[in-house]
């Protein structure tokens, strides 16, 4: 991998990881069509060690606020309060997703990063997050989390394995599906990720600078440094930013931005333009 090819997917990565739109997709679609090849399964997973720290960093009263209420709870059954009953809505929202991770580890390196595959997931799941934004109630507020919408947006969550249905986009479809309001089901699907998402990074460290499937590049250490960390940097400011768009404006933008996506990458690979793999 080029220095150049890091600090760009670095920067697609901080840019792409929290808006409804597929980071995954976006890393695999500018790998291919700017560099010629595959950056690899690997190298996603490792660069989003530094949006999820940007998470952390954005979020850390939270965190932490909902870290003491678990640790609390779990000495004190007088102290379980709603913090602590949210605190394990994230941790057990955040079980799927690694099961099935680990279990379809091969084809998520593989033929999961089809580019036919994830153009036509950009599209379909574009309508899936249009429904939901038209037909989720978007009555129940922060204090009206239940088990039920962990559980149910972290099996959403899973769906993000494929490139092209984003992480972002399945929760906060589910989330609005359920009844939430946009900017609970935005909120809740930041700290959702961050167990999962830490977990996967740390897991594929071992793996991102050896190639695991044909037409993969490589990234040295010092390059999947440098983007991750041109990745926490960008996704900080994007987290900001999204946090406000949200408030007062619907997501069908990002729906028509994935459609024209992949309307655009199908023509291009049906055309020979790029390669499906």
């Amino acid at each position: 991998m080029s220095w150049f090819e890091a600090i760009v997917l670095g920067l697609v990565q901080g840019l792409t990881e929290f808006l409804p739109i597929s980071s995954s997709a976006h890393l695999r679609i500018t790998s291919a069509f700017f560099f010629g090849h595959d950056a690899g399964a690997a190298f996603t997973a490792v660069s989003q060690l530094g949006t999820e720290t940007a998470v952390l960093i954005y979020f850390w009263s939270d965190i932490s606020r909902l870290l003491r209420a678990w640790f609390a709870g779990l000495r004190d059954r007088g102290a379980r309060g709603y913090d602590y009953r949210l605190a394990w809505y994230v941790i057990l929202g955040s079980i799927p997703i690694g099961v099935f991770g680990l279990l379809f580890k091969s084809a998520i390196e593989g033929p999961a990063r089809n580019l036919y595959l994830n153009a036509t997931v950009l599209i379909v799941f574009a309508l899936v997050l249009a429904a939901a934004e038209r037909y989720g109630p978007q009555r129940r507020g922060p204090d009206q989390l239940t088990l039920r919408d962990g559980l149910l947006m972290g099996l959403a969550q899973c769906l993000a394995l494929v490139p092209g249905v984003s992480r972002s986009g399945g929760t906060i479809s589910a989330g609005l599906a359920l009844g939430l309001t946009r900017p609970v089901a935005v909120r809740f699907s930041f700290l959702l990720a961050l167990p999962a998402v830490l977990a996967s990074g740390l897991y594929s460290l071992k793996d991102v600078t050896e190639p695991v499937a044909p037409g993969q590049v490589v990234a040295s250490p010092l390059q999947i440094t440098v983007a991750t960390i041109i990745a926490l940097a960008v996704g900080y400011a994007t987290i900001a930013w999204l946090l406000r768009f949200v408030e007062n404006h619907t997501i069908y933008v990002f729906v028509w931005y994935r459609v024209l996506l992949g309307l655009f990458v199908l023509v291009a690979v049906s055309s020979g333009f790029v390669a499906a793999v």
